[in-house]
């Protein structure tokens, strides 16, 4: 009986492993490297972008556009290269930044404008131009303004430009002061016809007056830019005369005003002055006067300063300065600028030296001549 007892719990234990166990699986062979623990904190090297990503991205950092068009209902409008608008208008630019410089048409500064309103809120810069005409047509721009003390600069990383188009279907040409301009053609540098347009889609051709003819733009030598007008881009004496455009768009075509094209072959440099008195010795109580002239480019100011004896007496004196334009006769331009000294009632105090000092965007350049007292 014993032994039957002994027996079955034998039995037992050997089938309980396959009653509440998991099946035995056979066992193989490990291969090497096998069973080993992967990281769980992994490096990942980090993504280099590419070069040209880059400076794409360097790019965008170096110049960031602030300006913006406030459209209705407190919506705003990134601006474009252009923008066309209608005359009769009203719009609305912000900058952003706390110090804000504005550029827009020197006409509504000519005339202090007051359809124009600009103010620096505490966090941009507002410009509202109220009831716009064909002639606001132009560049509206605006920049940061970086100050340290007295001195400010502009910051080139911050900036924003336009160019607005207010169309008027009676105005096609932007209208200008006069009916009449003055254009310089000098051979080392581009020229200018201006004869811009408030329609970016109108025709626009160049004529000569006589012979009356079309004068074609080849997009070479003569361009044509719709915020500039007519380019020359290498003026010769060729081009001088009398010339205008004509518009055409959905309508009659339409005239601009008359450009004279002066060609201009001048050294630049120093003002060339010479002075000369009306005589070198006068009588007391006689006039004199001392005449200082420079020939120069048509487009360059000349500016006069005048020191002559009887200054630290605080002598009268009066000082007239004009200038004009002369033809060289050889089909090139020039202009004579003149300043004159008069001294009346000639004393001693008032003889010596008379010092003419004639300045331009070049440099100075001073003569002088003597009277004396007879």
């Amino acid at each position: 009986m014993r032994l039957w007892v002994l027996l079955s719990l034998l039995l037992l234990q050997e089938s309980l492993p396959h009653v509440i166990g998991q099946p035995t699986k056979s066992k193989r062979p490990k291969e090497p490297g096998e069973n080993k623990i992967k990281p769980v904190n992994k490096k990942v090297k980090p993504k280099v972008p590419k070069m040209k990503e880059r400076e794409s991205a360097d790019s965008s950092l170096k110049s960031q556009s602030i300006l913006t068009q406030v459209m209705d209902k407190g919506r705003f409008q990134k601006l474009a290269a252009t923008l066309s608008l209608s005359a009769g208008q009203s719009i609305e630019l912000r900058c952003k930044g706390s110090n804000v410089t504005w550029n827009y048409p020197s006409y509504l500064d000519t005339f202090k404008d007051s359809r124009l309103s600009i103010k620096q809120l505490d966090r941009y810069g507002q410009l509202i131009l109220a009831n716009a005409t064909a002639a606001d047509t132009g560049e509206y721009s605006c920049w940061l303004q970086l100050c340290n003390g007295n001195k400010c600069r502009k910051d080139e990383t911050r900036t924003g430009s336009t160019y607005i188009f207010f169309s008027d279907e009676e105005e096609l040409f932007v209208p200008t002061p006069g009916y009449f301009e003055i254009v310089y053609l000098n051979p080392d540098k581009p020229a200018v016809i201006p004869c811009r347009v408030t329609t970016p889609s109108a025709k626009v051709t160049l004529h000569r007056e006589f012979p009356a003819e079309e004068i074609e733009a080849d997009g070479t030598d003569i361009i044509y830019d719709v915020k500039k007008g007519f380019v020359y881009q290498h003026p010769t004496s060729d081009h001088k005369g009398i010339v205008y455009c004509k518009a055409e768009s959905q309508g009659a075509p339409q005239i601009s005003i008359k450009y004279h094209l002066l060609y201009v072959e001048v050294p630049k440099g120093p003002p060339s002055a010479t002075i000369v008195a009306s005589s070198s010795r006068v009588e007391a109580s006689d006039s004199v006067h001392v005449t200082c002239t420079v020939l120069g480019e048509p487009d360059v100011d000349v500016n006069f300063r005048w020191r002559y004896p009887g200054q630290e007496f605080e002598r009268p004196v009066i000082i007239q300065n004009f200038w004009r334009l002369i033809n060289r006769g050889t089909g090139q331009t020039t202009r004579i600028s003149k300043s004159v000294l008069l001294v009346e009632d000639f004393e001693a105090t008032d003889a010596g030296n008379y010092i003419c000092m004639a300045q331009n965007l070049h440099g100075e350049t001073t003569v002088a001549t003597k009277v004396e007292l007879n």
